[in-house]
């Protein structure tokens, strides 16, 4: 039998928090936070998750040649984006939502977007700016002119250089370049590596553990992506989607850059000692650099995407091509507009701030506020719900004055604590009767689930396995008008209509309007 106590809620709510306050203030100590459970994610790693998101800039020669993989023999001479704009890319990260940038400094076929020493093959002998450009650097300063951070992708993989094949020259010339671009430019916040290398090429072995090793002593609190961690990792795919099950635990040792990886991309390991958590990209576009016959995703498309990526438990990094002009063009510009309003539509009300909170145990007792299941309503993994430490089944409950209708869930660890819970539910009273609308694995950073709409006076969370005592940050409840719906079976039960471009931008103007 459930035994709902420890009610903070309703109106009775300012002089619970106001005894508590006298109560600490008199009261000679405080219960400790429950012990973490490692492994730990860094600050670092704490940072790049809080922000959730980050374009990605795909832009070089193959802008202008219509290319995928370019071939290291085009001319500098294509290149000559004559209204490149910088500014205009970090405007649009920074009124999207993305909290970094990322830039392709070098692609594969070795053209480098900045003057390099180590190469001629590079803006500077390109017509753009007249030799004089350097893109690493505008981007660098747009990024701290609109606040977001700053993050490189250096390809291994150089079909230009003649070094490359030659074990050493060619891993003292990446490591040349990747000097180059992390002390002329301050803080750079991610370095991307990309473990693609084309059928029939030079073997090459890099020294990835050399390498991790400069970019940290270079710059200590940049993010390192690959395969294989050290820091993040990928998730397994590029359509930014992750696993149902995601986990950030992982085993490093056990991972190779350049290879699948599976199932421990997609889904983590459970018992994994590292802590590795992924990341999802994906193109706006069905391309990664920018092709004139090609047009964007939906902001709908986007925002199944955000769910099935930051919503589990994952880091979104969109891809987003400038055109041969040097410009983000219109077309996409609208839709990274229309996918921050869908967001805010259904994010920034939270229902369960209407209701009165309870829970089956609260870690200190009643005497103590600190771990309250109050603490979910607030939009920081610093605060959390932690229930005593001898129970084998956990939950919290939501009762609403009035009738709440919903169809999203959202549900946060705080995950400086170390990933905990692993299986849950979510349980509405109908006709007093508790019937199960969603059933979880893995929470993490951030959980989201959609279903059918219900409606209901009360709702439970009950954790029902996890690593240790579970720990509860943010509990959501939200209402998408917009996406697919899904039934509590998971199959698609219905989904948005199609609309013209006319009545596209209309619906977005008019929702924009009432928000």
């Amino acid at each position: 039998m459930w035994r709902p106590i420890y009610s903070l809620g309703g109106i009775v709510l300012p002089l619970l928090l106001l005894h508590h306050a006298c109560w600490l203030f008199v009261a000679s100590h405080s219960t400790p936070p429950p012990l973490p459970l490692p492994p730990l994610p860094s600050a670092a790693q704490l940072r790049w998750q809080l922000g959730e998101m980050a374009l990605f800039f795909h832009f070089g020669p193959n802008t202008f040649t219509d290319t995928e993989w370019g071939s290291g023999r085009v001319p500098p001479s294509v290149f000559r984006p004559d209204a490149l704009d910088a500014r205009q890319w970090a405007r649009a990260a920074a009124s999207g939502g993305f909290a970094r940038m990322v830039l392709t400094a070098k692609h594969h076929d070795g053209f480098c977007l900045w003057p390099s020493s180590y190469t001629n093959y590079s803006v500077l002998s390109s017509p753009w700016r007249a030799g004089n450009g350097d893109l690493v650097g505008e981007l660098a300063d747009a990024a701290r002119e609109f606040g977001i951070g700053m993050g490189v992708y250096l390809s291994p993989w150089d079909r230009h250089d003649p070094a490359f094949g030659n074990t050493v020259k060619y891993n003292e010339y990446y490591l040349g370049q990747m000097t180059e671009l992390l002390t002329k430019y301050g803080d750079i916040l991610e370095v991307f590596l990309d473990g693609a290398k084309g059928e029939g090429e030079k073997d090459m072995e890099y020294f990835f553990d050399l390498w991790f090793q400069l970019i940290h002593q270079l710059q200590p609190d940049a993010m390192i992506f690959s395969d294989a961690g050290p820091d993040i990792r990928w998730v397994g795919d590029e359509l930014g989607v992750a696993g149902s099950t995601c986990w950030s635990l992982f085993n490093k040792s056990a991972a190779t850059i350049g290879g699948t990886n599976e199932p421990f991309a997609r889904h983590g390991d459970p018992a994994g000692i590292d802590w590795v958590p992924a990341e999802c990209d994906v193109s706006i576009r069905s391309g990664w650099f920018w092709h004139s016959s090609e047009h964007p995703k939906s902001a709908l498309d986007l925002l199944d995407i955000y769910y099935n990526s930051v919503g589990r438990n994952c880091f979104l990094i969109l891809n987003v091509p400038p055109n041969s002009t040097g410009l983000i063009s219109d077309e996409d510009l609208e839709v990274l507009q229309d996918f921050a309003t869908l967001r805010t539509a259904i994010f920034s009300h939270n229902l369960a701030e209407t209701a009165t909170i309870t829970a089956n145990s609260m870690r200190g007792g009643s005497s103590d506020a600190s771990f309250s299941p109050l603490n979910i309503l607030h939009k920081s993994i610093y605060n959390y719900w932690a229930p005593d430490e001898g129970e084998s089944e956990w939950a919290i409950f939501l009762h609403f004055e009035q009738l709440v209708s919903f169809n999203v869930i959202q549900i946060q660890e705080p995950i400086q604590m170390g990933q905990r819970v692993i299986k849950f539910q979510v349980d509405i009273l109908i006709h007093g009767e508790w019937e199960t609308i969603v059933n979880g694995t893995t929470i993490g950073y951030k959980r989201l689930l959609r279903f059918q709409m219900v409606e209901t006076h009360s709702l439970r969370l009950t954790i029902n396995k996890s690593r240790a005592v579970p720990l509860i940050a943010y509990l959501g409840i939200h209402v998408d008008p917009f996406s697919v719906v899904y039934n509590s079976f998971g199959a698609k039960s219905s989904s948005i209509k199609k609309h013209s471009k006319q009545k596209y931008r209309s619906f977005f103007g008019a929702l924009e309007a009432a928000i």
